[in-house]
């Protein structure tokens, strides 16, 4: 009984050493050619993207970003400079 687990396992393990020893390069070479597919796509632009290089579309600017939060009547900005004292 221990002789033919044995023998059993001593041919599974053959025939996988046999199965990896052919598949693994198959499955190498697919993982390898979608990493040069990746890379390849990596620095081209979306064939979407239409507009010239160097310009820009806006499509929509909303409310706030038009209105100013402290009004041109309130005078000039002065920049605040912090002073240490020793």
């Amino acid at each position: 009984m221990f002789l033919r687990f044995l023998i059993i396992c001593i041919l599974l393990l053959y025939v996988v050493r046999l199965l990896f020893r052919y598949l693994a390069p198959i499955l190498f070479q697919s993982l390898v050619n979608k990493a040069q597919q990746g890379q390849q796509n990596y620095g081209r632009p979306n064939q979407a993207n239409n507009n010239p290089t160097g310009r820009i579309k806006i499509d929509y600017i909303p409310e706030e970003a038009t209105k100013s939060k402290v009004p041109d009547t309130e005078g000039d900005f002065v920049d605040y400079v912090e002073i240490k004292e020793k």
